[in-house]
């Protein structure tokens, strides 16, 4: 059985997580995406922006693992946001109608930008850096 064709990168600054996913997103490795949502929250992040905009796919499957993130950092008291999501995410998330939950705004409107949403609201401090890791198998860091 051939690898998971997706890539993790994380990045952190204080209580906020950039996370970059490249690749696919199917049955296979959304329980990566899963996992890495989990460990942002596991390491007290409570501000995630997934930019997905190498992402080449993404099924019901990879929505199913932004959902659940989502809702996990809700309940944490934190908020994720999808950003730049492929044409057939994008198609997914206007039948199901969770764009409203996971961009912010319906499809139809501009996602908040990376660049607002990685501003920080006061004045900057000295940040963690979080080695960025390549993830090709279950083995999230």
């Amino acid at each position: 059985m051939p690898l998971p064709q997706l890539t993790v990168y994380r990045h952190d600054r204080q209580n906020r997580a950039l996370i970059n996913l490249a690749g696919e997103i199917d049955l296979e490795s959304a329980p990566l995406v899963r996992a890495a949502l989990a460990r942002c929250l596991s390491d007290g992040i409570r501000i995630i922006d997934v930019d997905l905009t190498p992402v080449t796919f993404c099924d019901c499957s990879g929505l199913n693992s932004f959902l659940y993130a989502a809702q996990k950092t809700t309940e944490a008291g934190g908020i994720l946001r999808l950003h730049n999501p492929p044409p057939a995410l994008g198609r997914i998330l206007d039948l199901t109608g969770s764009g409203l939950w996971l961009l912010g705004l319906p499809l139809g409107h501009v996602p908040p930008s990376l660049g607002d949403a990685l501003a920080p609201a006061a004045p900057a401090a000295p940040h963690r850096n979080v080695p960025l890791v390549a993830v090709l198998s279950g083995d999230v860091r």
